[in-house]
């Protein structure tokens, strides 16, 4: 899904919770975590597969493999948007997924995370859980409605698809290059399970 903006991204994490709960309840069933969108640490963890210092999701320092093969959907060659295959957003599947099963974490749509943009954040949020929540109102000065996305887009270089590459778009705002993705939380598994 692309054209939505933040708060209606949100809007469905509400919707998919609820959804969820009552079928969950109607089978007489324990209920779960609610969805919502990632923090900005998170979504950097998941795009990353289980690999620590590396440039992209599938792991290597380039955009192509060894063949020449374009690994995700962006912007190559100078703004040749058709050399990768894709002129806009292709099928999620269209590439290979990264160390964690997870397609597109860079390339195709840039996501949105929960995380409010400030350029200087990473200068005074704890390393221990690095998020900076601020849930703007209407009023508020355009700056204070500004949301992390990450992952870069299909009209995006390579440069953006990098999974420490950080940008923004404004909260209320739909563009054709940004979509989400849901996260629940998940405590772990039951000892009987191993």
């Amino acid at each position: 899904v692309v054209g939505v903006n933040w708060k209606q991204a949100r809007a469905f994490c509400v919707w998919r919770s609820k959804y969820r709960r009552d079928y969950l309840l109607s089978q007489q069933e324990l209920t779960e975590h609610d969805f919502r969108l990632p923090t900005e640490a998170e979504w950097e963890y998941a795009a990353r597969g289980g690999q620590n210092l590396i440039t992209y999701p599938w792991g290597g320092p380039y955009s192509t493999n060894s063949s020449g093969c374009y690994l995700a959907n962006f912007k190559p060659l100078r703004g040749n948007l058709v050399a990768d295959g894709g002129f806009y957003p292709v099928k999620a599947t269209a590439y290979s997924p990264n160390g964690f099963n997870l397609y597109c974490m860079s390339g195709n749509v840039a996501e949105w995370t929960s995380t409010a943009y400030e350029a200087s954040s990473y200068y005074y949020v704890s390393d221990i859980s690095p998020d900076f929540q601020y849930n703007a109102a209407e009023s508020d000065d355009e700056t204070l409605k500004r949301k992390v996305t990450r992952g870069g887009s299909w009209k995006d270089v390579a440069a953006y698809m990098q999974v420490s590459t950080r940008d923004f778009e404004y909260q209320d705002t739909g563009k054709s290059y940004v979509g989400f993705r849901t996260i629940q939380d998940f405590l772990g598994r039951d000892l009987k399970d191993f």
